[in-house]
């Protein structure tokens, strides 16, 4: 498996906080946690920005994916609205999460709880070229469904 170094910064106040990190062997996101004071309730259908207090320097040449976490997802329906979040290899602000609550309940989230994943992959840069025409394919344009249910 292939190793990068990834730099982190944490926020003053955040020491508390565990740094990210593969929970198994062959995990391939580490957990990001809340940096919160005391409590935030998210009512469903309500989005929060939640902080991690973490800010990382990515090599060039990567990017992290910020997803949600699938035991979030399916016990409570919390998820992140733009997900996969990309942070690009240039960005050195925080890492800040935006949640939402698809389920019908409130949800509490509190100091420290494990509230998204980070996963690195490798980026690959596109060299458009405008042609008149495309060359066909046995799909064509077809999409939204156009092979059933």
């Amino acid at each position: 498996m292939k190793s990068v170094k990834v730099l982190i910064k944490r926020n003053p106040g955040t020491e508390d906080l565990p740094a990210p990190a593969y929970m198994s062997a062959g995990a391939a996101g580490m957990d990001l946690s809340a940096d919160i004071r005391g409590e935030v309730v998210l009512s469903p259908g309500e989005i929060h920005l939640i902080p991690t207090g973490l800010s990382i320097h990515l090599p060039p040449g990567y990017e992290a994916q910020v997803r949600p976490r699938s035991g979030l997802a399916l016990k409570h329906g919390v998820t992140l609205v733009n997900a996969p979040g990309t942070i690009d290899s240039d960005y050195r602000g925080e890492i800040k999460l935006i949640v939402t609550n698809l389920g019908k309940e409130p949800y509490v989230v509190r100091r420290g709880a494990r509230m998204a994943q980070l996963v690195l992959q490798e980026v690959v840069r596109a060299e458009f070229e405008t042609v008149e025409d495309l060359e066909g394919s046995q799909r064509a344009a077809g999409g939204f469904g156009h092979t059933g249910v």
